[in-house]
């Protein structure tokens, strides 16, 4: 990776915690159902242990991305954030378009964006444009949608 991977605390966790229950929980139990699928005989015609064989192979892709997901994840803390005035990482981003339609979105690393919920990936075109704003500034962003321009209205942290 060129860039270094972002994430709040919460977002690691989440990695963490996902990680964790692949690998101690959901894995061993199907290791077991494949084995005593194996030992039924013909395993050419055997649902268990075909679907068992897939299923295993997607957990253990999931599990080698997470780990590296993980391994290049730099924690970064927004309650600690120095400068407050400004739009950085973590920050949580009141922004007005040119119909007075707001929105207010939170800058969060790439893994745990959700824009249903209001979170974006640091590296998304809006959170690109956002970077480093202040309120009332004014940011124009290519969109698929076309070209669209924001006022920032206000910025808030997290607290410690």
């Amino acid at each position: 990776m060129d860039r270094p991977n972002y994430i709040t605390p919460a977002g690691y966790a989440a990695l963490r915690s996902e990680y964790d229950q692949l690998f101690a929980t959901e894995r061993p139990a199907l290791v077991e159902t494949i084995a005593w699928a194996a030992g039924n005989g013909d395993r050419s015609e055997n649902g268990d242990y075909i679907y068992g064989r897939k299923r295993l192979r997607e957990i253990d892709r999931r599990l080698g991305f997470l780990s590296r997901r993980m391994k290049a994840a730099k924690v970064v803390d927004p309650s600690q954030a120095p400068d407050r005035s400004r739009v950085y990482f973590g920050a949580s981003v009141t922004i007005a378009d040119e119909d007075d339609n707001h929105r207010v979105l939170t800058l969060v690393g790439d893994d745990e964006a959700d824009a249903g919920h209001g979170l974006i990936g640091w590296n998304a075109p809006l959170a690109r444009a956002l970077r480093g704003a202040a309120v009332g500034d004014l940011r124009r962003v290519a969109l698929p949608a076309g070209e669209k321009e924001y006022e920032v209205i206000a910025i808030t942290y997290p607290s410690a």
